[in-house]
């Protein structure tokens, strides 16, 4: 399922976020967005899932457009977002976690149980630690934990904000592999992550973004070869 925005602008108050913003996730794309922080990289996810309002602009899930629909009603429609700080129900176990995702769909909910040993299939540790309550786990399981709550809902295209965030190497090497084994089975990634090097290197397209405008684009690899990505990003 394809992913188009269209001239996107955002403010909170009088203060505009976003100008202009424009990018395509292509069906089963792997696509990063890069940018110094404060650029607008989670704005921008935050309004592509509803949980902002757009002041300008379009976007097209499918081909239909849901810049208007509720954020309820564009998981319906098979978007997922992963946000950042991971927004777990700490008191809840991992499993209650998990099938929180799968509510939202009657689709979804219909298939839960297959779907969940997909997700432990993903991340063991998860099924190791299914009745554990979720506040109790490490950054990186909790991590595991939200991005499964996503996958839950069946997905087509997957928003992904700042998953390595507070994570050891070891485990931001296990989550980029699990995002990029969701990728393989036909999901769009929409990936916004502070490890640039490692974003660029998984996606098939990237997008720069600075104050609130994207500057450069192109697919990953290339974008990290130039040398004003470099200077900028990875401190070459």
């Amino acid at each position: 399922m394809k992913l188009e925005l269209h001239n996107l602008q955002a403010a909170y108050g009088k203060i505009q976020v976003l100008w202009e913003v424009s990018l395509t996730v292509e069906e089963g794309q792997f696509v990063a967005l890069i940018g110094a922080n404060g650029a607008g990289k989670t704005t921008t996810l935050r309004a592509v899932s509803g949980l902002m309002p757009l002041k300008a602009g379009q976007i097209l899930l499918g081909g239909q457009d849901i810049s208007k629909q509720s954020s309820a009603a564009r998981v319906q429609q098979g978007l997922g977002h992963v946000p950042e700080g991971r927004q777990l129900f700490p008191l809840m176990t991992v499993q209650e976690n998990l099938e929180l995702g799968a509510q939202v769909r009657s689709a979804a909910w219909q298939v839960k149980d297959q779907t969940l040993q997909k997700v432990y299939a993903l991340f063991p540790r998860l099924g190791e630690r299914k009745t554990q309550l979720a506040g109790t786990l490490s950054g990186g399981e909790q991590q595991m934990v939200a991005i499964g709550r996503a996958m839950m809902a069946l997905p087509k295209v997957l928003l992904v904000d700042e998953p390595s965030l507070g994570l050891s190497p070891l485990l931001t090497k296990v989550v980029f592999a699990a995002l990029k084994e969701i990728n393989t089975h036909g999901v769009g990634v929409l990936l916004v992550e502070q490890n640039v090097r490692q974003s660029l290197h998984l996606a098939d397209q990237a997008y720069v973004l600075e104050n609130g405008q994207v500057v450069r684009e192109g697919p990953g690899q290339r974008l990290l070869e130039d040398p004003e990505v470099q200077k900028a990003y990875l401190a070459f």
